[in-house]
């Protein structure tokens, strides 16, 4: 994700390495984009993908209202910004531009996928 359309984010927080951000199974209020670091998502123990600057997690569970369906620990000192719900559904209305990013993060995620299978 361009971390321009974060400008006026101004909370974020910080990890050390080998820190667990979500598990798979808890409620996800809000998602998460990489600004330093990087974070590692996994489905009972397999590494699905290893995601640094710019990088997004967290989104389905705000899209869908679901639990979380991966874990997201972080592989080294890690700083993020946390966006939430109400942030979240603001943005996808305002910024047409967040929104068309956040589905080629979700369309790249997808084809990553179909190429494992």
């Amino acid at each position: 994700m361009n971390l321009d359309i974060l400008r006026n984010e101004r909370e974020t927080r910080s990890f050390d390495a080998d820190q667990v951000i979500f598990q798979a199974g808890e409620a996800g209020d809000c998602m998460y984009v990489v600004l330093e670091g990087q974070v590692e998502l996994s489905v009972r123990g397999q590494v699905l993908e290893r995601l640094g600057p710019g990088g997004v997690l967290g989104e389905m569970a705000l899209i869908d209202r679901e639990p979380r369906s991966a874990s997201a620990i972080t592989t080294s000192d890690t700083r993020l910004v946390p966006i939430r719900r109400d942030r979240f559904d603001a943005l996808v209305q305002e910024d047409p531009e967040f929104s068309i990013q956040l589905m080629r993060v979700i369309v790249g995620r997808l084809r990553r996928m179909d190429q494992k299978i």
